[in-house]
């Protein structure tokens, strides 16, 4: 069968749960198999919604799903319900990303009433994609990431620990990259401090450690250059193994450069990190941002 066949099926399919779900509302048959009725429903919303995906209408098959979340709902199968929900937004994200937010937050509101925060974390995570990729908008996927690090963090009593710090961590990361692009360095340093704190006594973990702390000291660099040089002696007062690092020289480079109005000596310093250690879009902003402080820094560059 082709995809229109699929369709034309699904589109039958969904004329007959809802014939289904109206019969169900009936005083006889809500006294005798009511819920067999909506049961019948749910399964067939349920396979319509895959035809639809099959034929990659992808509107479609989420309003399915949700029909079918709606239904496992009302049937008391919350676990049904969340799922078909997640399946919704699924099909929504590749057609309407602000449908598909709804259906994601609508289970979410029900792994978190049947105290499931891990699993809500992750949704709250997918959320925040949305809005970074679909929607732009920086400051609701901010929002979303904090609260999956809540919930992640929430649930660090139990045995995965590493597992959920990890999460956490991740999440929060995140939070800190953006805040940093849009100029509050006071939170940005605070989740860096926080997460390199959390990842250098931690064997899994603590080699990334120093990029931490050095993306703190450059949003401090930004800042101010004495506080930079404070939290740098900080940095490797908690973490010796920091002082040793690539990262650890090339802002001990960079102050020195600072301090005397050297933009060649901060350009070859920046040249001589990338040709080891390629710089990202984050570090090269946070780079020029501190550059441009630098009296006669040219034309912005780096290289």
């Amino acid at each position: 069968m082709d995809n229109t066949g699929k369709e034309r099926e699904a589109v039958q399919l969904m004329a007959e749960a809802e014939k289904r779900v109206k019969g169900s509302h009936s005083f006889l048959r809500g006294l005798f198999g009511g819920n067999t009725r909506v049961e019948e429903a749910c399964e067939m919303y349920t396979r319509a919604a895959n035809m639809f995906k099959i034929a990659k209408n992808w509107s479609a098959a989420g309003n399915a799903f949700c029909q079918a979340a709606k239904l496992h709902m009302q049937l008391q199968s919350k676990h049904d319900s969340a799922t078909s929900f997640v399946d919704a937004g699924n099909a929504y994200k590749k057609a309407d990303p602000q449908e598909a937010i709804n259906c994601l937050n609508a289970a979410i509101d029900i792994y978190t009433d049947m105290g499931r925060f891990t699993i809500a974390a992750k949704h709250h995570i997918t959320i925040a994609e949305i809005y970074e990729a679909e929607l732009v908008d920086i400051e609701k996927a901010i929002a979303h990431y904090e609260q999956a690090a809540d919930y992640y963090k929430g649930e660090e009593s139990n045995r995965q620990v590493v597992f959920v710090e990890d999460s956490a961590n991740k999440c929060l990361l995140k939070v800190a990259a953006y805040a940093a692009q849009l100029e509050q360095y006071q939170k940005a340093i605070e989740i860096y401090e926080q997460v390199g704190t959390n990842t250098m006594d931690n064997p899994l973990l603590k080699y990334s450690a120093k990029e931490y702390f050095f993306k703190a000291a450059l949003c401090h660099f930004i800042v101010d250059e004495l506080n930079a040089k404070l939290a740098l002696e900080k940095y490797e007062e908690m973490f010796p193994a920091f002082t040793d690092s690539r990262e650890c020289k090339l802002l001990k480079k960079l102050l020195e450069a600072h301090e005397e109005q050297n933009c060649e000596a901060y350009t070859e310093a920046v040249k001589e990190f990338d040709s080891i250690s390629r710089l990202d879009q984050w570090l090269t902003t946070m780079l020029l941002r501190i550059k441009k402080s630098i009296q006669g820094e040219g034309d912005g560059d780096l290289k």
